[in-house]
Formats: C-alpha cells, structure tokens, sequence
C-alpha cells in the first residue's frame, strides 16, 4: 500500500498530501491588503516551498486551478503567472471566479504536481 504524507497538518487541513509520485497542495492565499500581483506573487511562493519540501519543483506541476475574487484582475494575475511558470513546463490550468474565504483574499492558487516515491518525511 503506498503511503500517504501529510505535511503542516492541522485540525483542519494539511498543507500538502503526497501520494506516491503526486503531491496535491491546500490552495495558497497572499496576505490581506496586498494587491492582486503581490497576493499571486506571494501564493506562488508558497506554493515553491511546499513543492520543494516535497522534493519538486514547479517544472512538475500537473495541474493548477486558481480562485480570483474577481476576474476583471485577470490580466494582473497573469503577468505574475506568465513570468513565474518556466517555459516549456505549462501545466493544465483552470482559472474562475469565487467568493474566496475572506474578501481580502483576491487570489487563490491550488497545484496538484508530480514528484519522486513517498520517501520524504511528514510532518
């Protein structure tokens, strides 16, 4: 049976869950007040750390849906997203509009990549 590898775990949620060679991130938020480009900017870091803690890297990512607050922010968005993913390495990707958890929340980032065997330890 393969394991399964549950990192930044809480009552709630983890921050990733690795499953043989995947690994699904909890969707990534920036922080309240920053703007639509700094908000991407900061979930596509987050989401850098959790792959490299489990041993990948966004050269890997499957597939990536990404919640916007609104959809007018777009193109804002995307300008972070097009200069972050590396060439020749696009993922499949969705991308919408949603109430988010909080209305400072104005982006949303959920990546699920792959990555080497369950061997990497949890937390």
């Amino acid at each position: 049976m393969t394991k399964i590898i549950r990192s930044q775990t809480n009552q709630r949620m983890s921050q990733s869950v690795k499953h043989g060679e995947v690994v699904y991130l909890a969707g990534q938020v920036g922080k309240p007040g920053e703007s639509v480009a700094d908000q991407t900017r900061t979930c596509l870091a987050n989401v850098d750390a959790l792959l490299a803690e489990a041993g990948t890297d966004n050269t890997r990512i499957l597939q990536t849906t990404i919640w916007m607050a609104d959809m007018a922010d777009f193109a804002e968005m995307n300008e972070v997203w097009d200069a972050w993913v590396p060439e020749g390495h696009a993922p499949a990707r969705a991308c919408g509009e949603a109430k988010l958890a909080t209305p400072e929340y104005k982006v949303e980032v959920l990546v699920i990549a792959a990555c080497d065997g369950p061997q990497a330890s949890g937390r």
